[in-house]
């Protein structure tokens, strides 16, 4: 909970201040106002499936924690498709499917190089630690693809940093207290701490900017070569054993994410907004052109119905005389 309060924070310190200079809709008190039960509940999502996934390494192995967090990837695609009405294709799926297969080709290597590293002190809770952080992170992902496509990404951050910094630091205090006393505080473990808090933050402040640019299922997907690059800093920092298979996963990853990115994903017509302002200008420009239009159809069968009346009037018209006509022939 500490390296995540650092982040937070510094998440906070940033977006969350731009909020508070924001004038108009996207004012920081306006946004308390109307949605802060929302951003809470995000917050809280956010901060407890980071603390799931950290935790779980004191009771399993590496190898089921790369396995097991693949689950957020179907997790994702379900909650895009229920939530923000995603439709995806045949391609999408198998795309996904050689990802996981990449994911797999990672892992054997790891086995077969002898590199499960992690404990083994409780594998079912650490499982599920896995899976529920998991869950979790993929209904944050899902919320913040609808925040930065309909609101604003400084919007998403401000808010996941204030909430996250309140909630993380709560949960520091009431659980973690006495863990964080205890450290020896040298330069090392501070400059590791730093860095690992500059790592994230960057993180999360480029995160968005991918989402809104194509989806979260896409960036999940792209986040699987995370270990492979993490095996590959281990060949040189912790002297690990080369494997072929790792290339071969690298490889097969890749395959699955340009698939995946080749064939774009069906969802309902988005108003763009931007990052200094609300989504409420767009909506009302949006409801001043449906009102427009509506108006203008009103008028055209309007007219309509006048013509088809003035014609039925001619029509009878037409019909009585042709009566007299005929009358006055017989």
């Amino acid at each position: 909970m500490l390296q995540s309060f650092i982040h937070y924070t510094l998440l906070c310190i940033t977006y969350t201040t731009a909020l508070i200079f924001r004038n108009g809709y996207g004012n920081i008190l306006q946004i308390l106002k109307t949605k802060w039960w929302k951003y809470v509940l995000l917050g809280l999502t956010d901060v407890e499936a980071n603390y799931a996934v950290v935790k779980a390494y004191q009771y399993t192995t590496l190898t089921s924690i790369q396995l097991l967090d693949c689950f957020v990837i179907p997790v994702l695609m379900i909650l895009s498709w229920f939530f923000l009405k995603t439709c995806y294709r045949i391609t999408h799926f198998v795309s996904v499917c050689i990802c996981l297969a990449g994911v797999g080709a990672m892992v054997g290597a790891d086995i077969l190089a002898g590199q499960d590293q992690g404990s083994t002190s409780n594998i079912l809770l650490g499982d599920g630690l896995v899976l529920i952080s998991a869950t979790l992170y993929a209904i944050s992902n899902v919320c913040q693809e609808y925040t930065v496509k309909n609101l604003s990404r400084v919007e998403f951050l401000g808010m996941i940093g204030l909430f996250g910094t309140v909630i993380s630091g709560i949960q520091l205090g009431i659980i973690e207290h006495s863990e964080v006393s205890k450290i020896q505080w040298k330069w090392e473990i501070a400059l590791l701490l730093a860095g690992y808090a500059l790592c994230m933050y960057g993180f999360y402040s480029m995160m968005p900017i991918v989402v809104k640019m194509t989806s979260a299922t896409a960036v999940n997907l792209s986040l699987l070569t995370g270990d492979l690059f993490s095996l590959f800093c281990g060949l040189f920092l912790f002297h690990y054993s080369f494997s072929g298979l790792y290339i071969v996963s690298l490889v097969v990853i890749l395959i699955g994410f340009i698939m995946f990115n080749s064939v774009p994903t069906l969802m309902p017509p988005l108003a763009p907004t931007s990052d200094e302002e609300g989504s409420d200008n767009q909506t009302t420009e949006s409801d001043d052109e449906n009102t427009q239009r509506c108006v203008e159809m009103t008028t055209c069968a309007r007219v309509d119905l006048e013509r088809d009346q003035v014609k039925n009037r001619l029509n009878k018209r037409q019909l009585d005389n042709s009566v007299v006509i005929n009358s006055a022939k017989l």
